[in-house]
């Protein structure tokens, strides 16, 4: 059953345009639709991005840790190697984004998408997810260590070599994700749902041999 997700709560309209060109440590912006821009390499801490539409912006290489975001859509956006460490996300969808690299380490996500997001690398050890959701994503060698699950799930996307060990799997459904290895621990294992074939490779993590003969 579908992880019911409560979506961004946006005001029937937008201011058009852009923000500062610089954003400001703890400041708070809001109310905007912003298309095509670049804030490459910024660095500012405690930021609040609140009722925001981001469109094809680059937020490349950023460092915003402890960021707050709420009812905020991402799409097509660029956060390769960006750092969200320590984030608050709250109704937010991320849609064909690039999270190559990124770090959304210690964050506290709820309510959130990622649609057909290039994650691969991404690093959310430690994070704390509750109603998440994502799909159709590539998420190869992407970090989940150590990290806390209710009504998580994940539809179709790509998991080879991803690192879910310390995080208990109960009530995570991987029958339609595809991968090669994966890195779980055993003790955090019951409740997952995966296919036969998933449980196999499951068992040569754990050095188990399988024959019929």
């Amino acid at each position: 059953m579908s992880v019911k997700i409560q979506r961004p709560k946006l005001p029937p309209a937008l201011l058009e345009g852009s923000l500062p060109s610089t954003f400001t440590e703890a400041e708070y912006y809001q109310g905007h639709n912003v298309t095509d821009e670049d804030y490459m390499y910024q660095t500012a801490e405690r930021l609040h991005f609140d009722q925001l539409i981001f469109s094809r912006v680059s937020f490349e290489n950023v460092t915003f840790p402890q960021i707050e975001i709420t009812d905020v859509i991402f799409d097509k956006c660029n956060f390769s190697n960006a750092d969200f460490s320590d984030a608050v996300i709250h109704r937010a969808e991320f849609k064909q984004s690039k999270l190559t690299g990124a770090n959304f380490s210690g964050a506290a996500l709820r309510h959130v998408t990622f649609d057909d997001c290039m994650g691969n690398m991404a690093a959310f050890g430690f994070s704390n997810q509750r109603h998440v959701q994502f799909s159709m994503c590539s998420l190869r060698q992407a970090d989940f260590y150590e990290s806390a699950f209710k009504k998580v799930d994940f539809k179709e996307c790509q998991l080879d070599s991803s690192n879910f060990a310390e995080t208990s799997l109960d009530g995570i459904d991987f029958t339609t994700c595809e991968f090669d290895n994966i890195t779980i621990s055993f003790d955090k294992l019951a409740g997952c749902i995966v296919t036969s074939e998933q449980a196999i490779g499951f068992s040569k993590a754990f050095g188990i041999v399988i024959s019929d003969e």
